[in-house]
């Protein structure tokens, strides 16, 4: 079983095989970019998954810019997609996998550990020569059966009560500028949640595309966590797609049970009483 990453060796020998390939291409400027892509051209096997549509519910101008769906409408997604209980799922987007995570957090977090992000993406599938179809492909659907692990993840209520909780870590997975209040450019208020630091995903990504090593990995996120354990972390970011790939780049470094706070800063800022901070990390 694959709970992390796949390699696209691995995943090119098992093409034709029961696993489900799911792709989770997207761009936040333009919902419709991904589908077009996978139409164009995909990895062959591959089932299509909108982040906007499918791995995220409605919004009520409150709830964040991508709230998760309701367990209902995951789990007939999950079905729809051809994804039974002993189902392996190897997930890629266009490259870091930043999207794909999401898909493999939601897995996780509805009992199915059986998930991994395809290291490189769609960019290394490519630049290697590997085989792509077009068109749209499915899956014999199936009925998936949730699990929630509600242990996985905070809302915002849980978040606002530890605040200022020495044995919670809050971390942050967008760039400097935003995370520091410089710039805003697509939520309501500019800054972060008060004792957060600032982890940027893209820290855990090579030049070349892929995850860093484990041993990497483990050794910047300890510095981050300050000797807190892994379980006492919490992930945000603007909107619940790029916490996922902290809480993925942790688990492959061996550090497990980070949670998520889906809202992230969508969520938090959209309320003015809720308290905001600017500035670097302060701890």
């Amino acid at each position: 079983m694959h709970t992390t990453l796949v390699s696209t060796d691995v995943l090119a020998s098992q093409l034709g095989s029961d696993w489900a390939i799911v792709d989770c291409r997207f761009d936040l400027q333009a919902d419709q970019w991904g589908r077009d892509h996978y139409l164009a051209a995909h990895i062959p096997g591959a089932v299509f998954a909108s982040i906007g549509e499918d791995l995220a519910g409605p919004k009520d101008g409150t709830n964040g810019r991508h709230p998760l769906p309701s367990i209902d409408a995951l789990s007939a997604t999950l079905g729809r997609l051809g994804i039974a209980p002993d189902t392996q799922v190897v997930v890629y987007d266009q490259d870091s996998g930043m999207y794909a995570s999401r898909l493999w957090w939601l897995l996780r977090y509805v009992g199915h550990p059986a998930a991994a992000v395809l290291d490189g993406g769609w960019a290394k599938w490519v630049r290697e020569g590997r085989p792509t179809r077009s068109g749209s492909e499915q899956r014999l659907p199936t009925q998936f059966v949730a699990m929630p692990r509600r242990d996985m993840r905070m809302t915002v209520d849980d978040v606002m009560s530890h605040l200022g909780d020495p044995n919670t870590r809050l971390i942050d997975a967008r760039g400097p500028d935003r995370f520091e209040g410089r710039s805003e450019p697509i939520d309501r208020v500019a800054g972060h949640i008060p004792g957060a630091v600032n982890r940027p995903y893209k820290d855990n990504i090579s030049t070349g595309g892929t995850l860093l090593p484990p041993d990497q990995l483990h050794r910047q996120f300890s510095q981050v966590l300050k000797g807190l354990e892994p379980t006492q972390a919490v992930m945000y970011c603007g909107s619940g797609i790029t916490a996922c790939h902290n809480v993925l780049a942790m688990e492959h470094a061996g550090l497990p049970g980070a949670r998520v706070y889906p809202g992230s800063w969508s969520e938090w800022s959209a309320d003015p009483s809720r308290p905001v901070e600017k500035g670097p990390s302060s701890k």
